[in-house]
């Protein structure tokens, strides 16, 4: 399912692809089978570029990647039983992956969940020829605009050889091509909140991210293990629709909530109108004794 955002997403990319603008379109709209592939026979944005959800699918969780301090880890050792947000961007991309993660920093200031404590974020590049020090610096700059102190190991930027990176973008449905004239991507800008135990939970698509929407796909992932009850209040009024990536008012719930709210109310009034004669009964009691 390629939708309507992460394509808008795409064309503003392909602004900067030269090759891209003069490539003849084809005609088949059927996905390719790989998840990054090199721009050779012109460029169709639904059949090439986009993000299919794959929403309760599991992570290939024993990739090895290289973080951005030179180590090999595997996947599977990112996920410490939070929640993880996974963002598939390259590190020297001019234009739409940096907006993509101002936009995350952006969102995630504006929350107060911090990286590292009650969920971990995790990007990779989906460019296998990128190294460690971009890694590393890509890091420092996003952990310099983060602001937040003491988020260690929770926000890991990593690269990988090109099967591993193949296999994780396959996994999450994220399909880019490359143009090795310009030596940069067409691809939709996209991230997936997973579960702590690696399965894909939710997909937000564009450069902005909703505060409170990834707040509640946080939640939702760790089941219910952070968050507030006033969270879980809102998380009976609101409902995921994985066709626009973002959360909306589940009308159903409000009204049987409203509905209950009414009854208890009526229950109450009731409870008090019965109090209040029975207490009358017992003072005219009193004074005719």
């Amino acid at each position: 399912m390629t939708l309507h955002r992460a394509t808008l997403a795409v064309l503003t990319t392909s602004l900067v692809l030269s090759a891209v603008s003069s490539a003849p379109a084809q005609e088949s709209t059927t996905p390719s089978t790989s998840a990054v592939t090199p721009m050779s026979e012109g460029l169709n944005l639904r059949r090439d570029v986009g993000v299919d959800a794959r929403l309760g699918e599991p992570l290939p969780l024993d990739l090895e990647f290289r973080n951005h301090d030179g180590k090999t880890v595997r996947l599977r050792d990112l996920f410490r039983g939070k929640p993880v947000i996974l963002t598939p961007v390259y590190y020297r991309c001019p234009m739409l992956c940096g907006l993509e993660l101002q936009g995350l920093v952006r969102c995630l200031k504006a929350m107060k969940f911090t990286a590292g404590e009650e969920f971990d974020i995790v990007t990779f590049s989906i460019d296998h020829r990128e190294g460690t020090e971009l890694a590393h610096d890509k890091r420092a700059a996003l952990l310099k605009q983060y602001g937040r102190p003491d988020v260690d190991d929770g926000w890991q930027c990593l690269v990988g050889d090109e099967s591993n990176v193949q296999s994780l973008c396959k996994a999450i449905g994220f399909r880019a091509q490359y143009n090795a004239e310009s030596g940069q991507y067409a691809h939709a800008a996209a991230i997936m909140v997973c579960t702590p135990e690696g399965v894909v939970s939710r997909y937000f698509y564009g450069v902005e991210f909703p505060p409170r929407d990834v707040r509640l796909a946080l939640i939702e992932a760790s089941q219910n293990r952070i968050g507030t009850l006033t969270d879980q209040i809102m998380l009976y009024c609101y409902m995921y629709d994985p066709t626009k990536g973002r959360y909306s008012v589940a009308i159903l719930n409000v009204m049987r909530g409203a509905g209950v709210l009414t009854l208890a109310a009526m229950g109450l009034s009731i409870g008090r109108m019965i109090w209040r004669d029975r207490r009358r009964r017992v003072e005219r009691e009193v004074a005719h004794a």
